[in-house]
């Protein structure tokens, strides 16, 4: 019996290990996004989203036959209900994808590091007003600074921080919505793109039927950048998918502040784009509520561990 308890706790260890190994690769691939971003600046933001569509279907579909899980897929298919609710959670992110492209196209890409640390508060908000969870005071106080520091940058620029605000909702959206998918992450990834591929690969033939297009009348390096949307979108987001699955939602809740750290480190110290006091002052406020959010998630992982624990003394 302990011999079976001890194996079962390796096995949960290495789980964890690579769980931590796909998700530290997401993160740190996503981080490193800009870089690409700007390559392909030069081309219109809904022409880069649509090959990244179009170019992450056979990649997601091998991936899927690879893992023998193409089934799943079939039966998806087959229900109306789920092609609906994948029509709409693919709607979401590609208003995501399409607003990150552009920000970072126009040299706005501390915004896209905001909306991306604005994020996880925004989706407890949406627990609390959707799902009814009740917000521990911690993480009220993390989305009350999360507020002001939005009305700070609001006033200061005299309108919305529009840019933060559309990619913090669309992902948190996407987070909620993805959750009523019935399946899993890979089968839900493919089904998505396969789903936006239509309109996706008829936007792009109509760019180059009328000469607008990159990927025909181009040269060499707009067409491989063009072949790269495809593994630059999907690889992260499996990897994500693979991770989550092996990790605590607790773990998954503090790396997900990899990402939008290295993109605001790579806005400020690479691109040189302004971040005046102003900024400063709102940052900073993020900053405290997210370490106030994590704070919260580890007294309620105790909670549910001691919870765990009393009935077997």
């Amino acid at each position: 019996m302990a011999q079976s308890t001890i194996g079962e706790e390796a096995q949960a260890r290495q789980g964890a290990l690579r769980g931590f190994g796909f998700a530290f690769m997401a993160y740190f691939f996503w981080g490193l996004m800009p870089f690409f971003m700007k390559a392909v600046a030069h081309m219109p933001a809904a022409e880069v989203v649509a090959h990244r569509v179009v170019w992450s279907v056979p990649l997601a579909g091998v991936v899927l036959m690879v893992l023998g899980r193409t089934a799943d897929v079939a039966a998806a298919l087959r229900s109306p209900r789920t092609l609906v609710m994948a029509a709409i959670t693919a709607t979401v992110i590609s208003i995501n994808w399409g607003t990150y492209v552009w920000a970072i196209s126009v040299d706005r890409t501390v915004e896209t590091a905001l909306g991306y640390y604005i994020n996880p508060l925004v989706s407890i908000g949406l627990a609390a007003l959707f799902l009814g969870e009740k917000l521990t005071r911690m993480q009220m106080a993390a989305v009350g600074l999360a507020i002001i520091a939005v009305v700070i940058l609001t006033v200061n620029a005299g309108g919305l921080p529009w840019v933060s605000l559309v990619l913090a909702l669309a992902f948190a959206i996407y987070g909620f919505l993805r959750k009523t998918l019935p399946i899993g992450p890979s089968q839900g990834f493919f089904l998505e793109v396969l789903l936006m591929a239509i309109p996706a690969l008829g936007y792009i033939l109509w760019l180059e039927g009328t000469g607008q297009g990159h990927f025909f009348s181009s040269d060499t390096s707009d067409i491989l950048l063009l072949l790269a949307c495809g593994p630059i979108t999907a690889v992260p987001l499996l990897l994500y998918g693979f991770g989550a699955k092996l990790l605590r939602y607790s773990t998954i809740g503090i790396m997900q502040y990899i990402a939008p750290t290295m993109i605001f480190l790579i806005a400020v110290f690479v691109f040189a784009e302004p971040f005046d006091l102003v900024r400063a002052i709102a940052f900073v406020l993020i900053w405290v509520g997210l370490a106030l959010y994590t704070l919260s998630m580890f007294q309620e992982s105790r909670k549910a561990k001691a919870a765990a624990a009393a009935p077997l003394r």
